[in-house]
């Protein structure tokens, strides 16, 4: 154990650490010039063609320093927000972090929410500043920012270029200096740690473990421990570029297990392996469960398709442990899944992978959040979408869940962030220079007012830089009203929203112009409304298809043309009462980027 060394590469997007980890495989001999394609551990599609990392990837790499050969474990992590849920599981199996900082940018938001995660977790920091390469670099005022931040000394923070693969000697012997090795006992009871999974279509599930305690080999008779089922170890290995199987692994190492699992339920990300008979006194903690911030309904455009996208949604969760789902139904499109997110990013990604992995063609409807109804008979209803809501007359008041927030952000952008506070019904509760440009600012915000657009709103107007992080702190009354949207007096339920009262008319207004761009001219008029209860506040109407029946009466008496039109109208009226309007999968989308 003493030669084997587990770390993780933490960052705000963007700040190159998987360019760097490609360096870092190229010279350990991980990875031949034959192999090398930039970002190599990034394998999903969607993170190559956006450019961001999704998933953690897990790699050993190999590397002789003085007579002395090591093993490194690496995982790289996302930099997203949405996705910090991966980043905690990551820090939880490892013993160190590479902690990168871009030096055109210095230290952003995420950097330091990843890196308060790292610290709680006991891990050793190595600051790296990369980017050094480039015309724009300020090293002085980006080590400034570490040393203030992490208290190191400035020598100890090491300069480097995942480009030209400047400093990535010295990364590799700090990490062998400075890291510690694992610790655990070989000959104690078996205790691994499970932090990711993967499922493949052959084998069945492959599950991702960092051994705590104890030996595994091959053939094994193992134990999970949350849900209790026992199964026989197939195949246990190490993740090189391909899955590489191994005799044995012990305590320290990091490897993966193929037991012939076939549902997904039975793998749970955080659970702990061990073996059936002498298992160990108990499941290793460091997890929490993860809290969905949005909440959107999926269902299937072809509603046969309802049991695929069910396992679908499972097998996706075994490989995203973040996404949460129960089965719910709907008038306009039937049944389907209620999905718990962790934000806007992230509801797009794996609606994106539902359609490239397994073919699903699904419908999103609006996002929200879940609120608490109080009665007037004096019952407590917990509303999760906005057709589950009781009648407006039995509603006695409606209780929304609320958020106190932190945004870390430069000093000069502390203006326009209020500003956006304060439109979203904050309350400004604190402010902190944490440094001369750096700002923290602590908001009680509506979580209902976050799920819409706010991440964007808020990226776009700090260019990227302000962090956000928050916890929930209870629930206050709100004035909500439920905002329905009509399309020819019929209801479409995918498109209601709870809003606040001051928010509805100018909401449903934007709506109604929306749909009216988006939804097909049918042969008849379509009247679209917005509605409070029986009131309606806005309407827009797309004007009907005509032809063009006076064309053979050139000249003549206008009466005929009269009797010709008139004639049309009763036809359009009839095919009005049977016809009904397809609602395009767009104007669903639509309603989240009314701006």
């Amino acid at each position: 154990m003493e030669h084997i060394r587990n770390f993780c590469i933490i960052a705000h997007i963007d700040h190159g650490k998987s360019t760097l980890a490609d360096r870092l495989l190229m010279l350990t001999g991980t990875l031949t010039e034959r192999d090398f394609q930039d970002q190599v551990l990034d394998n999903m599609d969607l993170e190559r063609e956006r450019g961001i990392t999704i998933k953690s990837h897990a790699i050993q790499m190999n590397y002789k320093s003085g007579s002395k050969d090591y093993i490194l474990n690496l995982i790289d992590t996302p930099g997203h927000v949405d996705f910090s849920y991966e980043v905690s599981r990551s820090i939880a199996a490892c013993e160190g972090a590479l902690l990168i900082v871009d030096a055109t940018q210095g230290i952003q938001a995420q950097t330091i929410s990843n890196l308060y995660m790292a610290i709680e977790h006991d891990l050793e920091i190595i600051p790296v500043l990369n980017k050094m390469d480039m015309d724009s670099a300020m090293p002085d005022e980006a080590k400034d920012q570490i040393v203030d931040l992490i208290g190191c000394k400035r020598e100890e923070i090491i300069e480097a270029s995942g480009k030209t693969g400047m400093g990535t000697e010295e990364i590799l012997e700090a990490i062998i200096e400075r890291i510690p090795p694992p610790t655990g006992d070989p000959k104690a009871p078996l205790q691994a740690l499970i932090f990711d999974s993967v499922f493949n279509s052959f084998r069945g599930i492959y599950a991702y473990f960092r051994i705590m305690n104890g030996t595994i080999r091959k053939g094994d008779q193992v134990k999970f421990v949350a849900t209790g089922k026992e199964y026989e170890a197939d195949e246990i290995g190490v993740m090189r570029l391909k899955n590489e199987a191994r005799k044995e692994l012990s305590a320290g190492d990091v490897g993966y297990i193929i037991s012939g699992i076939k549902t997904s339920r039975e793998v749970k990300v955080g659970d702990t392996i061990t073996h059936t008979e002498r298992p160990c006194d108990k499941r290793i903690s460091g997890f929490e469960d993860v809290k969905p911030m949005v909440f959107a309904g999926i269902y299937p455009v072809d509603a046969d398709d309802y049991e695929d996208l069910r396992a679908s949604i499972e097998k996706l969760q075994l490989n995203d442990a973040s996404l949460t789902f129960i089965p719910e139904s709907s008038a306009a499109l039937g049944f389907g899944f209620r999905c718990g997110f962790l934000g806007l990013l992230h509801m797009e990604i794996i609606q994106e992978r539902l359609d490239r992995e397994f073919d699903m063609d699904v419908i999103t409807t609006v996002p929200n959040v879940s609120f608490t109804v109080h009665t007037s008979k004096g019952d407590v209803v917990e509303v999760h979408n906005p057709s589950g809501l009781p009648d407006i007359t039995n509603i006695d008041e409606i209780y929304e869940p609320f958020i106190t927030a932190q945004i870390i952000s430069k000093a000069d952008f502390v203006g326009p962030i209020m500003t956006l506070c304060l439109d979203k019904r904050g309350t400004l509760k604190n402010q902190i220079y944490l440094t001369s440009n750096r700002v923290e600012l602590t908001f009680e915000l509506p979580l209902a007012e976050i799920v819409f657009d706010f991440y964007d709103k808020l990226k776009s107007i700090s260019k990227g830089y302000a962090s956000f992080d928050y916890h929930i702190t209870g629930e206050k009354k709100a004035d909500l009203v439920k905002l329905d949207i009509l399309l020819n007096g019929e209801m479409v339920d995918a498109l209601s929203t709870l809003i606040h009262r001051d928010n509805a008319y100018d909401f449903g207004r934007r709506i109604c112009e929306k749909l009216k761009e988006l939804i097909p001219r049918q042969q008849f008029d379509v009247a679209i409304q917005a509605a409070i209860g029986a009131k309606v506040i806005a309407r827009e109407t797309v004007k009907a298809v005509r032809k063009d029946v006076t064309a053979k009466c050139y000249g003549g008496d206008i009466t005929r043309k009269r009797k010709l039109l008139e004639k049309q109208k009763k036809g359009k009226k009839r095919m009005r009462q049977v016809g009904n309007v397809e609602v395009p999968q767009t104007a669903f989308l639509a309603v989240l980027k009314l701006d």
